[in-house]
């Protein structure tokens, strides 16, 4: 991977876990933390959506799946912290 995919990588991840921790109303976690659920809520997004069939070559296609896995990932871990 490239400096340029490695930053755009955790740029997306950045904005993801941003995203997913306003949509699932948490405000965010802080940058790095964000950073971390961006990454992992992508490869479960990808995963997923892989699954289904479905692709994004987009930038924001790759924000879209970055953040449905990321606010899959807040959700399982909020069921797991419940109990």
């Amino acid at each position: 991977m490239s400096i340029i995919g490695l930053i755009t990588f955790l740029i997306i991840g950045a904005v993801a876990g941003w995203l997913a921790g306003i949509i699932m109303k948490g405000g965010g976690f802080g940058l790095i933390v964000n950073i971390i659920v961006g990454i992992i809520g992508a490869i479960i997004g990808g995963f997923v959506f892989g699954l289904l069939g479905i692709y994004s070559g987009s930038f924001i296609g790759a924000i879209v799946i970055a953040t449905a896995g990321a606010i899959l990932l807040l959700y399982i871990v909020r069921i797991i912290r419940k109990k």
